[in-house]
């Protein structure tokens, strides 16, 4: 895999995959790390399975340390850092030949993790949450990936078997009002002097959207795609699946493929998920046959 880890890949040629490492004990997919391993046995698990990610066909690894399910109660900057930093370590030392990518809002987090060796930051209030943040991934000229994000405690609701979903999420334009406030976080990156070809724009699929708005915007993602940077979807195992499928999130692999495919058809240059190895084969399958079309017309016209 030839990538530029501090810069932008060659977009449009295929779709990347990246996998979800969780060093968390409450993801909502039941795949935090935390809480299932003794401590000294963590970073090594974390390793193990980055690896099996990549040998899987995963192209980039995003590694967190803070739950965002909805309910999930935040972490401080310190526990958050003693959480990634010996995972980003251990991989940079592995030498993995994959991208590393720090999922925090946090500045102090972002830049320890630039530190340690990672390479982009996956911010999932697109630069809102914290006002350094922005600066730091200047200064390191890392990647940033902006994601929308309308979560309010107020609107969430919890189920025992299916998890946490958004109800009552107003919106006057769904894709409208997304595509602008993705802008405005644009604009503080631009600010902050980041250039346009480290921006990646994220719709924030269960991010303060009702079910009902995740498969919507998932279907009109090319509108996101319309303002003409790359796009990361992220699906996997989420509760819109759940409530659509009545799963509960281990059993929702299924439905994220579909909505991956989908994705992909309309759009999408990043997938996100837990499900490497499957994901990977909808993947290849879907950009053979969307891509493969698209080159055919592309050469008759």
């Amino acid at each position: 895999m030839q990538t530029t880890p501090t810069g932008p890949l060659p977009w449009n040629a295929r779709t990347y995959v990246m996998g979800i490492l969780n060093i968390t004990p409450d993801s909502f997919s039941g795949d935090g790390l935390i809480g299932r391993l003794r401590r000294e046995g963590l970073v090594r698990s974390a390793v193990l399975l980055a690896q099996k990610f990549i040998a899987d066909g995963a192209d980039i690894i995003d590694i967190g340390g803070e739950s965002t399910r909805p309910g999930a109660q935040p972490v401080s900057a310190e526990e958050e850092i003693d959480r990634v930093i010996p995972v980003i370590e251990a991989l940079r030392a592995e030498g993995l030949e994959a991208i590393l990518s720090v999922d925090t809002y946090k500045a102090k987090v972002a830049e320890a993790a630039l530190e340690a060796g990672a390479h982009w930051v996956n911010d999932v209030w697109g630069l809102r949450a914290d006002s350094e943040l922005a600066a730091v991934a200047a200064r390191f000229n890392a990647p940033v990936i902006l994601m929308h994000n309308r979560s309010k405690p107020s609107n969430a609701e919890l189920q025992e078997r299916l998890g946490g979903r958004y109800v009552g999420v107003h919106y006057d334009d769904l894709l409208g009002d997304i595509c602008r406030e993705l802008m405005e976080s644009v604009e503080l990156a631009r600010a902050a002097g980041i250039p346009d070809r480290h921006i990646i724009l994220d719709p924030g699929i269960g991010f303060g959207k009702t079910v009902e708005q995740n498969l919507e915007l998932i279907n009109r993602l090319d509108e996101i795609k319309a303002l003409g940077f790359p796009v990361l979807l992220g699906p996997s195992r989420k509760s819109f699946i759940g409530y659509t499928l009545d799963l509960p999130p281990e059993q929702r692999v299924e439905g994220t493929a579909a909505a991956v495919a989908v994705g992909i058809v309309r759009g999408a240059d990043i997938v996100r998920v837990h499900d490497v190895g499957p994901i990977v084969r909808v993947v290849r399958m879907t950009d053979a046959i969307v891509r493969q079309a698209s080159r055919a017309r592309a050469e008759q016209g």
